[in-house]
């Protein structure tokens, strides 16, 4: 896990060094970037693209997209018009820091250098393609946008369970599988290997939104760097089955996830990540 951190810390603080006149959206777009987190995402990335036999050098882009399209979705998700936070990892969230206008903007350039960064990797134009493809389709309005577009009309209202699932299958779940799906692109896997990373990824997702339910309910507060109960009147699965049925459901998501690794032939980093994820505290 450290090795794979260490290789994305370096690789992201190296984006947006110019000193051009909109420095001050360089500063921004870098203030939430490196603001620290889990690099789950990125992980996910270079993991699968060696568990297909890939260089995950190279694989570097593909990781370095999947975080700043995640850091965008933070920054736009705690400006005002949105869920309106002033903490995220322990630290002034970007509007808080750099004003509305200006992350707002540093969210929109975020999220389109993702995709400059997908065009740069040096691997054959075909696998570019493809991972363009599957980046916009899970990001997008089919995939987290759309997500987040039902999360807020679901506030005025109580949801089902199978409502709350179509919101945090996109907006969590689905940036959680292009993840997957980029490692194994960034390798040249097989088709059979991108529908298992999806099926994993389909899984832990789930499992992690669950978990992030359950310690907005339970976390400790500096722990996660960000205020508690923030999500208690909103239509989450702790809200439909409480904190103990939600524990059983992150099980059970957890041993989903791991059996759709059976394809791969050496999987165990991942399957101590997933197991790594169930008890987390932050």
């Amino acid at each position: 896990m450290q090795r794979y951190l260490d290789r994305i810390e370096a690789y992201l603080s190296g984006c947006f060094t110019d000193e051009l006149p909109q420095k001050q959206l360089f500063a921004s777009m870098r203030y939430s970037l490196l603001a620290g987190g889990k690099r789950l995402r990125p992980v996910f990335v270079l993991a699968f693209c060696e568990l297909c036999g890939g260089d995950s050098d190279k694989a570097l882009p593909f990781a370095a997209a999947m975080e700043m399209v995640h850091t965008y979705s933070l920054i736009h998700d705690d400006l005002p018009c949105m869920d309106n936070d002033d903490y995220r990892r322990g630290k002034l969230t970007n509007h808080k820091v750099y004003g509305e206008a200006t992350a707002c903007l540093a969210g929109d350039a975020l999220l389109t250098a993702a995709f400059g960064q997908l065009a740069a990797a040096q691997l054959p134009p075909d696998r570019i393609v493809e991972a363009v493809r599957v980046l916009s389709l899970c990001a997008g309005e089919r995939g987290m946008v759309g997500g987040q577009l039902l999360d807020m009309d679901a506030e005025r209202r109580l949801c089902t369970a199978q409502e709350v699932y179509d919101i945090q299958s996109r907006k969590t779940g689905a940036l959680i599988s292009a993840a997957c799906q980029l490692g194994v692109i960034a390798a040249g896997g097989t088709r059979e290997q991108q529908s298992a990373a999806a099926e994993f990824a389909d899984h832990l997702g789930l499992a992690f939104q669950i978990r992030d339910d359950i310690l907005d309910v339970i976390g400790d507060p500096d722990k996660l760097g960000k205020a508690t109960g923030a999500d208690g009147q909103k239509n989450t699965f702790v809200r439909l089955y409480g904190v103990d049925a939600c524990e059983a459901m992150v099980t059970e998501e957890t041993k989903k996830a791991i059996a759709a690794l059976r394809c791969f032939a050496h999987p165990d980093f991942l399957i101590s990540l997933a197991n790594g994820l169930i008890r987390r505290e932050n």
